[in-house]
């Protein structure tokens, strides 16, 4: 009903959650135009309902905005036009760069979680395919437990409603973990940008830990994001305990020295641009 009352030109749809899923399609059966931001990213495995939603909204959009060389080559490689795409950077750069400096002010909340800065570690897990797992969901808090006793570094762990009912509901041990309730993006961009490691099967927490310079281990056996892996920001551990504090390890003696590969925090203002030249 809104697009119909709107009429828009175009619409953008950012990321790969269900509800860009339902924007694209509701979308392209009005005859309006899709702009996807985030384009090409793939992770190669249609388990994830992400990537699903991915692939529909790329071969679904008139414009594709990928943030990367990388992401433009996937989707020339599976037949999309060259006109149609436009590599931008990724507008999580812009949002960490606008909005750090105001996450940087809250620097007293630090001490209301009883951390003090790159003296924790940050962990999120939220995916389906781990928190649905008991087995995976075990193995991944058993390997926070044992990295949290290994550094003798307390792991703050922001929990997603469903993740938290999944922990109660297979009755899973949580005592050397700090749960936290969801909080707000300036809150945790603090937490990140002042964490040790940060420990999380999050594609956006993967570009976002790249970007601040702050290690990252990947709780699951692929990403979307490789370009965090090819510069070495991150690295994939799956959720074996042993491979978790393996990587956990190997990451805390990197040079925090790699380039961000996703764009200079423009990318908004390339894409209104683009979009500008189109329809005035």
């Amino acid at each position: 009903p809104v697009l119909q009352q709107e009429k828009p030109d175009v619409i953008l749809v950012l990321g790969d959650t269900n509800t860009i899923l339902a924007g694209t399609l509701a979308a392209v059966k009005l005859h309006i135009k899709v702009g996807h931001i985030e384009a090409g990213l793939r992770s190669y495995d249609r388990s994830m309902p992400e990537e699903i939603n991915r692939i529909v909204a790329d071969h679904c959009a008139d414009y594709l905005f990928a943030p990367t060389k990388k992401a433009k080559s996937i989707l020339l490689g599976e037949g999309i036009p060259a006109e149609k795409i436009s590599v931008t950077g990724n507008t999580i750069v812009d949002a960490v760069y606008q909005n750090l400096e105001m996450a940087k002010s809250r620097i007293g909340s630090l001490a209301e979680w009883h951390v003090t800065p790159g003296k924790y570690l940050l962990a999120t897990v939220h995916r389906q395919e781990n928190v649905d797992n008991q087995e995976r969901l075990t193995s991944i808090l058993s390997g926070l437990d044992k990295l949290s006793t290994a550094l003798g570094l307390p792991v703050l762990y922001p929990v997603h409603p469903h993740s938290r009912k999944m922990i109660q509901q297979f009755n899973l041990k949580t005592e050397n973990l700090t749960l936290l309730e969801p909080m707000d993006y300036l809150s945790f961009l603090l937490l990140e940008n002042h964490a040790r490691l940060i420990l999380t099967d999050s594609g956006g927490v993967q570009e976002e830990s790249c970007v601040l310079k702050v290690p990252c281990v990947t709780l699951r056996d692929n990403t979307e994001r490789p370009e965090t892996l090819e510069v070495g920001a991150n690295v994939l551990a799956g959720t074996d305990p042993e491979n978790i504090l393996q990587c956990a390890q190997d990451m805390l003696n990197k040079e925090r020295d790699w380039v961000n590969p996703f764009g200079d925090g423009k990318a908004g203002a390339r894409i209104v641009d683009i979009l500008r030249s189109t329809y005035g």
